[in-house]
């Protein structure tokens, strides 16, 4: 179930620093996602502690934390505190797009567009090398933002902005990205012409996609993978679950099917978890439910992302399928007719 309610978001962080006591080897991603979910909950201290106790630690992914405690920090009124974080990121330059994200986002969010410009350009500068056809996954939503924020400042398109425009519309051909980071879009919230407003939902069902990047960052939406051998030993022990992979071809059909549904509708970083028996009997006792309950399934998905394992989906170019073909996954799953 989705926490739709602060106490939902509550619940939710508590179970997450439970399981992070059960498996101290993923406390990282589980910690970040409770102080996320904390942070939703309006609980901005609590989760603070969450982020000064990672870095106490020595994580893997510092920066990234940093940027995440610059944002909630900012939030709940520490203003200066956030902005030397701030100056000490974009001082380290990270190589993940991530942290420059987040910490641009913070300065937009608190009217800063000429600071948040000049981080999306430093960033891009960084990680995107000139004449780049093909712009990685994870540095897109960097142009995104980056074409955002000169809409907001009112300067005109430059080549980055032409490359936003052109990922955007791979991905949602009916509005473009002018139109949807147009200023004015406001002022049609007031309108009492039925057409008008209708043409506002639409496009505010297009801008879903960001809005459900930023909440998922940096944790996957995830599906289950049950490689062939533990697809058996698993339905030989729970034939209950013979309705949810009723063979293992369905199973990777469905699979392909379901990231490109998410896909289609604007939901960005996704991910397959690859399942075990084992591993999903042991999150089952911790549920204090059977593996035979189908429910448990996409919670299951959910706790293996949390903990850092999924597998970003598309595969990039050239890489192999995510079923374990073997084979490069445009020529297995990747091929319309092979999904």
């Amino acid at each position: 179930m989705r926490p739709d309610t602060p106490a939902d978001h509550t619940a939710e962080a508590e179970r997450l620093l439970r399981t992070a006591d059960r498996y101290p080897e993923d406390h990282e991603p589980l910690l970040l996602q409770a102080a996320a979910h904390l942070e939703l909950a309006g609980d901005r201290e609590h989760a603070s502690t969450l982020y000064d106790r990672l870095l106490a630690a020595g994580p893997e992914h510092p920066l990234l934390i940093k940027a995440l405690q610059a944002a909630n920090l900012w939030e709940y009124g520490h203003e200066a505190e956030a902005r030397a974080l701030i100056t000490g990121i974009r001082t380290a330059a990270p190589a993940d797009p991530a942290p420059w994200e987040i910490v641009a986002e913070t300065l937009e969010s608190h009217d800063e567009l000429e600071a948040s410009h000049d981080c999306f350009t430093t960033a891009l500068t960084l990680l995107l090398p000139p004449g780049e056809d093909e712009v990685p996954y994870a540095t897109q939503s960097l142009l995104t933002g980056r074409h955002r924020v000169r809409r907001l400042l009112g300067l005109p398109h430059d080549e980055w902005d032409a490359q936003a425009d052109s990922v955007h519309t791979s991905h949602t051909a009916d509005i473009s990205l002018d139109e949807l980071h147009d200023p004015k879009r406001l002022w049609a919230l007031g309108s009492e012409n039925p057409a008008e407003l209708q043409a506002e939902i639409a496009r505010l069902r297009s801008e879903l996609g960001s809005f459900r990047s930023a909440l998922s960052r940096p944790f996957p939406v995830a599906v289950l993978h049950w490689p062939e051998d533990e697809l058996t030993e698993l339905l030989t022990a729970y034939p209950e679950l013979e309705s949810e992979y009723p063979t293992r071809t369905a199973h990777l059909t469905d699979i392909e099917a379901s990231m490109r549904d998410l896909s289609s509708t604007g939901t960005a970083n996704l991910g397959i978890v690859t399942a075990t028996v084992p591993s999903y009997e042991a999150f089952a006792a911790s549920e204090q439910s059977s593996p035979a309950n189908a429910d448990l399934l996409p919670q299951y998905a959910t706790t293996l992302a949390a903990r850092g394992r999924a597998v970003a989906w598309p595969p990039a170019k050239g890489a192999a399928c995510w079923c374990g073909s073997g084979a490069v996954y445009r020529d297995c799953h990747g091929t319309p007719h092979q999904s």
